[in-house]
């Protein structure tokens, strides 16, 4: 691990004004994803400035939705009374996504500031335009079983790690930040960038910009989050699906839904949304939805299985979230997020 300087702030005004002028400088709050990084020698700060002080470690109401506060635990997020009742797919994604002992130490904040886990980005040996913009991508020519299928580039291949991240795309959630230039507002789909030929930018936060809290607007639907993972415990999604629906009597009003583990960011299908408003759900609907969602899939050389995989996943997880087919467990539990390992891929 490289040297670096470490300052704890008391204010969001303060850490700002320490990371905003030095280019080197990042925020620390759990830091379960990023030390990790810096043991690898991936990532290389010259200062950290420590967050977890601040007074963002509150959960309130805001305009009939909820307010979480970036330092907030993802434990305590997950078994809030309030999100696991009305935001049940936050829960499920959190409790699906570590372990107890993570989830006490990770932030809300950071969570959906996780880097990718590709392999390549992770070993400095490795050719990866993300951890070294310019040196290429050997995903690309590699075994890339794990990268995306939509809205990847000739630069990067690479996918977001974040189960939480999808649960909030597929809420419509938005995310609070102050920086050098003040406060501001981003939709949490537009929190996320794709690579590009700039992959080394994961967000659209600029330099110095720190998440405050994480806002969720009013909702009286119905939500969910459905994960596929390589073994039955706290592994990374190979590919996940948030949903959210509201209805108006028999027929679905407003559907939402996200995929996670097949693009840089948590993918919206606006072209399967449009499909099932107004319908009354039905198997039919939701296979004809998912098909929609994966018909402009770009599969790379080792990852194909992910359409059939996302697909059947999509469907299960709008059947459970109509109540066409039951829950594996209670709503807004980790039970009701798991739909086990996957052997052989």
């Amino acid at each position: 691990m490289h040297p670096f300087t470490y300052q704890r702030a008391t204010t969001p005004a303060q850490a700002v004004a320490a990371v905003a002028p030095a280019p080197g400088a990042a925020f620390v709050a759990g830091g379960t994803s990023q030390l990790d990084l810096m043991k690898e020698d991936v990532l290389r700060p010259s200062l950290l400035v420590d967050v977890t002080a601040l007074p963002l470690t509150t959960i309130s109401a805001l305009n009939g939705g909820l307010r979480l506060g970036a330092g907030v635990s993802n434990t305590a997020a997950a078994l809030h009374p309030e999100v696991a009742a009305r935001y049940p797919a936050v829960s499920e994604a959190l409790l699906a996504g570590a372990s107890t002992q993570i989830r006490n130490m990770a932030s809300l904040g950071g969570n959906p500031l996780q880097r990718t886990r590709c392999p390549y980005f992770r070993d400095p040996a490795q050719a990866c335009n993300k951890r070294e913009p310019g040196s290429g991508c050997a995903a690309l020519q590699g075994i890339n079983k794990v990268h995306a299928l939509f809205g990847a580039s000739n630069s990067c291949v690479a996918t977001h790690p974040s189960d939480l991240a999808v649960a909030l795309a597929a809420l419509d959630a938005q995310v609070q930040v102050t920086g050098p230039n003040g406060p501001r507002t981003i939709a949490f789909p537009d929190l996320h960038r794709l690579p590009g030929d700039t992959p080394q930018q994961d967000t659209t936060l600029a330099h110095g910009e720190l998440i405050t809290s994480i806002d969720l607007p009013a909702f009286t639907g119905r939500s969910h989050y459905l994960k596929v993972r390589e073994r039955a415990s706290y592994a990374f999604a190979l590919v996940s699906c948030a949903v959210a629906l509201e209805m108006e009597g028999q027929k679905i009003r407003r559907a939402r839904v996200a995929l996670g583990g097949v693009a840089h960011k948590p993918w919206r299908v606006p072209a399967a949304e449009a499909l099932l408003a107004g319908k009354k759900p039905s198997e039919k609907l939701f296979r004809a939805a998912a098909e929609a969602a994966f018909a402009d899939a770009k599969p790379l050389e080792h990852n194909a299985y992910k359409i059939p995989m996302g697909r059947n996943l999509m469907e299960r997880a709008l059947l459970e979230t109509s109540g066409l087919q039951p829950l594996q467990g209670p709503a807004g539990t980790a039970f009701a997020a798991s739909v086990g390992g996957v052997s052989g891929e």
